[in-house]
């Protein structure tokens, strides 16, 4: 695994892909995670001590959340819409990691994923800051690949 000062992770871009095909590129990408419950119980000792017990219980996944530049290709938020038709378009994918040069460094492999969320940033009459999308994936399992 690389260390945090691992060249091939400085100025890396990502890309969103689904069903192995690249959707898009994206400046930032959060929630790349996963947890898992800890489950407590009592205990008694042969002594009559009760202590409390720790296991692993279920494990969850983040919300995986992409953001870019606003582009003119739709795509994103045409699968969204299909949550808002109520026909929910669930799609394996994977968030790739390149380098500068392109040549891929990572990938996170995700399970059942939908887009849960869409937005588009502020409109401001007095910025020329770029407009930047985000789109939210609800997911049921992830696991990294590299």
């Amino acid at each position: 695994m690389p260390d945090e000062h691992d060249p091939e992770f400085l100025g890396s871009q990502f890309a969103l892909e689904l069903k192995g095909v690249e959707l898009a590129r994206f400046q930032a990408v959060s929630g790349l995670s996963w947890e898992t419950e800890v489950v407590e119980f009592k205990d008694t000792m042969a002594t009559g001590k009760v202590v409390i017990r720790k296991r692993p219980g279920q494990t969850k996944y983040g919300d995986v959340t992409l953001k870019r530049g606003l582009s003119a290709n739709a795509s994103l938020l045409d699968w969204y819409k299909t949550v808002l038709d109520g026909k929910v378009e669930r799609k394996d994918g994977s968030v790739v990691v390149y380098d500068m040069a392109g040549a891929e460094v990572d990938r996170w492999n995700f399970e059942r994923g939908w887009p849960s969320k869409w937005s588009a940033s502020d409109l401001d009459a007095s910025s020329d800051s770029v407009m930047i999308e985000e789109i939210t994936i609800a997911i049921e399992h992830l696991e990294r690949k590299k």
